[in-house]
């Protein structure tokens, strides 16, 4: 009972304190539906950023990989900082100046109409077919592990999963669709609070579980018995290996805070240019200590579970389940399942406003009123969360666990978006016939890299080795990785033979018409002047962290 009111107590205090603070922002224009009449300052965005961020298919699917392979997982989360201080002192000057909503809006100044469309439709189906099927998901799975529901109510684990994904997904479909972006973010900045004090938690009480009720002693024995969770550097066949962190992880993390829309929407709702990069230095800095909630626990789970779960997504749901006193149970479960919601809605107001504005008034219609397209937007949202409540179960049966699925589905579309956006900031003259050509190219290409070069070359690999008499499983593992490269160097190859074919096209067939920088009245654009300092130190921290566990 004490677990059930102090779920519902927090959750709705969340509602109520979102709705108070979002009463008399006009929802029916857009920028107040969008963008929150760009309003936000600095600690909100932050908070935003953080939780659109960390939502249960980053808590879930990291810390299975850690339960899995240990602290090498720890790149994801600290190369994310070096791609926030990026975006924050480099790319956020030249898309705030532009007084843009989204990054095709972006395009379109730079390319024209029709690549912005086209880039819409790729972070739309990155949207509706990787990442809200799995925050539904990873959802699903954290809640039926943690509380047992399967026992607790009589039916299978998959009957669990599709009511707790259509549960979710119904509640995040009121937040997003009924509330914008203001409502989004400042339920996210409640969330990402409430998810920093309950994650740290977690790894606190498997410690103390670990040290039988000595922190110090649990942190020494995790240390000492499991050496091997302990390396930075990935080996040639783990999911991983140390050079991938220099070619497409890189990459992969320059599209998801430099170009992502999802992301940015919330820098784009800034007052100023000034508390958007400080909104994102803030949130760049909680990265850098975010390890110890989305992978300590992860290696916590495999010394405490021995190694024995037949999922490793289940690792961080069950260690949960383990080591949380009861009081907390309501309070984290809350947390969670708001943390699911704010990635959940955020995608989906993301959605919306990708649909209206890039969509909607291009080919639907084009005298579309704000109110009109703000309607025509939720109504996309809505169908468009339906589609991902479908897929959203199937995900169960990701031959590499979840968050192997996410990385290498997006790798399809992250690859040629980022080719364009860098192109169109960095060069005058490729034109946009170069850009089409590279959004439906490099997609193609990736895919066939992915589903049909990669297994024929790995497989073929294996079977001449077997052939050969090797029997050893480690060796094995080694050949077939060596076979082929790894997804994220194919990510990088394909990164810079896109930006060669752009170059190509503007050398062939040059822009002409140049069109000229454009300022906005809309908000201030002034940089803050402790910008590059704080990024500076930032990343020193991070890449210190590669030193001490080397």
């Amino acid at each position: 009972m004490l677990t059930i009111i102090s779920f519902l107590g927090f959750t709705l205090f969340v509602a109520f304190v979102a709705w108070y603070a979002t009463r008399k922002t006009d929802e029916k224009s857009a920028d107040g539906y969008y963008l929150g009449g760009r309003s936000l300052g600095a600690i909100t965005i932050a908070g935003s950023l953080l939780l659109t961020n960390l939502s249960a298919e980053q808590i879930v699917g990291l810390n299975g990989q850690a339960f899995a392979e240990g602290l090498m997982v720890m790149a994801w989360e600290t190369l994310a900082a070096i791609a926030m201080i990026f975006t924050a002192i480099y790319l956020l000057p030249k898309y705030m100046k532009k007084g843009i909503t989204t990054i095709p809006e972006f395009v379109e100044k730079r390319f024209d109409q029709q690549t912005k469309a086209l880039l819409s439709i790729l972070f739309l189906f990155a949207y509706g077919i990787v990442l809200l099927p799995t925050i539904l998901y990873s959802g699903s799975l954290a809640f039926s592990t943690m509380f047992d529901l399967p026992n607790i109510m009589g039916v299978t684990p998959w009957t669990v999963i599709w009511i707790c994904v259509i549960t979710i997904g119904l509640i995040g479909m009121v937040y997003a669709i009924f509330g914008g972006l203001k409502a989004v973010a400042v339920s996210d900045l409640i969330n990402a609070i409430g998810l920093l004090i309950g994650g740290l938690l977690i790894p606190i009480f498997g410690l103390l579980l670990i040290g039988d009720g000595d922190l110090g002693s649990g942190l020494g024995i995790l240390w000492d018995t499991n050496p091997e969770k302990f390396k930075m550097k990935g080996a040639v066949d783990s999911s991983i290996p140390f050079g991938t962190i220099f070619t497409g992880m890189m990459l992969a993390q320059i599209y998801y805070w430099g170009t992502n829309q999802s992301i940015l929407q919330r820098v784009f709702g800034a007052k100023s240019l000034k508390e958007g990069q400080k909104g994102m230095l803030l949130a760049a800095f909680v990265k850098f200590v975010i390890p110890i909630i989305v992978v300590l626990p992860g290696i916590i789970a495999w010394h405490v579970f021995e190694g024995q779960l037949d999922n490793p997504d289940q690792a961080y749901p069950a260690l949960v389940a383990k080591v949380l006193p009861g009081a907390f149970t309501g309070f984290f479960a809350a947390v969670l399942f708001g943390a699911v919601l704010s990635s959940f809605n955020s995608l989906l107001n993301s959605s919306a406003t990708l649909f209206g504005f890039d969509l909607y008034r291009m080919y639907f219609k084009k005298d579309a009123t704000e109110v009109e397209t703000v309607k025509a937007g939720k109504t996309f949202g809505i169908g468009l969360a339906v589609v991902s409540m479908l897929i959203a179960p199937f995900i169960a049966f990701a031959p590499d666990g979840l968050f192997s699925y996410i990385q290498q589905s997006l790798g399809s579309l992250s690859v040629p978006i980022l080719a364009v956006v860098m192109t169109g900031v960095l060069t005058k003259k490729v034109p946009a016939i170069g850009a089409k050509v590279v959004m439906v190219g490099g997609v193609l290409l990736y895919l066939i890299s992915l589903l049909l070069l990669e297994p024929h070359f790995r497989e073929t690999a294996v079977s001449m080795a077997q052939s050969q008499g090797i029997t050893d499983l480690n060796e094995l593992s080694i050949i077939k990785a060596k076979a082929y490269p790894h997804y994220l160097h194919v990510m990088g190859i394909l990164f810079v033979f896109n930006i060669i074919v752009m170059l190509v096209f503007g050398w062939l067939k040059p822009k002409k018409s140049i069109t000229e920088e454009e300022t906005t009245d809309v908000i201030d654009i002034t940089p803050w002047k402790y910008a590059f300092v704080v990024g500076a130190v930032i990343a020193l921290l991070v890449i210190s962290t590669y030193f001490i566990f080397s």
